[in-house]
């Protein structure tokens, strides 16, 4: 049975100031994939005209982390969910309104099952983000890790 994650778009708006700060919207929202968008801010740009860099990254690192949350809403009491690190490319310089794409790497279940045998799980989200026409603009990879609660 897949869980119901429609609630996400709305909390990570409420619990991430810098979702709500930036316009981040959650466009499509399902347990191991997330569609988010930032809106084409000219307060966000850089000196060309498009989203800056540092938008970029925030957008892709955001999604990563609803896909998380998505994945695992129903474990928040046994572990928290840290980023551990991220790489990023800059593949085409980026105009207007972009979207992230962010898919969890590795099965839930997996992730879990390493978690209860005591170990604490790395997994990888990768992200592509495009621009307005679906061209790829960027792609990341954001390593996350569950930290048992004490």
């Amino acid at each position: 049975m897949s869980q119901d994650v429609s609630f996400l778009a709305n909390a990570m708006k409420q619990a991430v100031p810098y979702v709500k700060t930036t316009g981040i919207e959650f466009e499509e929202v399902s347990p191991g994939r997330i569609v988010a968008s930032l809106p084409d801010n000219e307060a966000l740009h850089n000196h060309i005209g498009g989203p800056h860099a540092a938008m970029m990254f925030g957008l892709g690192e955001s999604a990563s982390g609803a896909v998380v949350m998505s994945a695992f809403a129903a474990h928040l009491g046994k572990a928290t969910p840290l980023a551990v690190r991220a790489e990023i490319a800059y593949k085409k310089v980026a105009m207007g309104v972009v979207r992230a794409e962010a898919v969890l790497g590795r099965s839930a279940d997996d992730v879990l099952a390493e978690l209860e045998s005591g170990t604490r799980p790395e997994f990888p989200v990768t992200v592509t983000i495009t621009d307005a026409e679906g061209v790829t603009t960027c792609e990341m990879i954001v390593v996350w890790t569950l930290k048992p609660a004490r």
